[in-house]
């Protein structure tokens, strides 16, 4: 989409009922069987084949600045803080840098969890959970002229469930999957006990050259077409989210179209690749190899979902109670 939006869709699923589409107060009827907005079917396990979406009451027309404080603002004060330093390295053989200029990001909670929710259908089809936001960051870049030029004006983005992690959720692993359970049902109206999660593999640095924020990953089975979206937090930030359902494959593709120009996204959505044992380029698990292949195959750091393959001889999906 040029605007960075997907298409703007006016009706909402029936979970569980094919062939059905229940249209929302504001939106038009669709044909039965048709999934507004994408073209899309259900099929006779009750899942969409390519993808649909809630759609928001209203859509975003402009952001406008209504006032701009940058100037009379402390750096340590307002969500974001900035440390700005004159820093010098000390190396082992005595040796020191020139004292240089550092400029660090941070906020309250710095580290975030990421919650990548799927659903695994009949037909072994992955289909993931996004949610698609208003982000005035990106928005506001239509103000600025770049080196490598961008024509978009992004009136939101598609990304996955994720929220900054909270004194209250513990540390440690369990405080991990108590967050993404708690983002879950907070964006997404999704009710997940927090053992659900299994944890994507290590963290990662979100932008290391400016802020020192790190992104936890956890995996969830959900019931992604029943996701009907949460409370949200309560800010303006929030209002008017809207979520979609792809097949995984297809997310990762519109990752890297630049559909969804998220790196934390395409991230999670490659590790819950590896923790199924799934394929994307092949479009099949890792049980469809033949049996040297199989053997072979790693998943480089991510653990195995309950039954997925983790080589010659075991099954290449997770099993329905995995």
């Amino acid at each position: 989409m040029s605007d960075g939006e997907p298409g703007t869709l006016t009706g909402s699923i029936t979970p569980g009922v094919p062939g059905t589409v229940l249209p929302q107060e504001e939106g038009p009827a669709s044909p039965p069987g048709r999934v507004p907005g994408v073209g899309a079917y259900l099929g006779d396990d009750g899942f969409a084949s390519e993808r649909y979406t809630r759609a928001p009451m209203s859509r975003l027309t402009e952001i406008r600045i209504v006032e701009d404080r940058t100037e009379g603002s402390r750096c340590d004060e307002g969500f974001l803080t900035l440390r700005r330093l004159q820093l010098r390295n000390e190396y082992d053989d005595g040796s020191t840098s020139d004292v240089y200029p550092c400029d660090v990001v941070s906020r309250r909670g710095v580290d975030a969890a990421v919650a990548v929710l799927y659903e695994l259908d009949g037909s072994r089809r992955i289909h993931v959970l996004l949610r698609h936001g208003i982000r005035a960051p990106i928005y506001l870049r239509h103000e600025k002229s770049f080196v490598h030029a961008d024509e978009r004006v992004y009136r939101g983005l598609q990304e996955l469930v994720a929220g900054i992690l909270e004194p209250s959720d513990g540390d440690g692993d369990a405080g991990i999957a108590r967050r993404a359970a708690a983002e879950a049902q907070e964006e997404a109206g999704l009710v997940l006990e927090a053992d659900a999660f299994t944890k994507l593999g290590d963290e990662t640095f979100a932008s290391p050259g400016i802020t020192d924020e790190k992104l936890f990953f956890a995996a969830a089975p959900a019931p992604v077409h029943a996701a009907t979206g949460g409370p949200g937090d309560g800010t303006v930030m929030e209002e008017g989210a809207t979520l979609s359902v792809l097949e995984l494959s297809e997310a990762i593709e519109a990752c890297r179209r630049g559909d969804i120009p998220d790196m934390k996204s395409e991230v999670g959505l490659l590790r819950l690749a590896d923790h199924l044992g799934y394929l994307p380029q092949l479009g099949c698990f890792v049980d469809a190899l033949p049996a040297d292949l199989r053997g072979r195959y790693q998943r480089l750091g991510v653990a195995a979902a309950d039954g997925a393959s983790s080589g010659a001889g075991a099954d290449g999906a997770p099993s329905e109670s995995a």
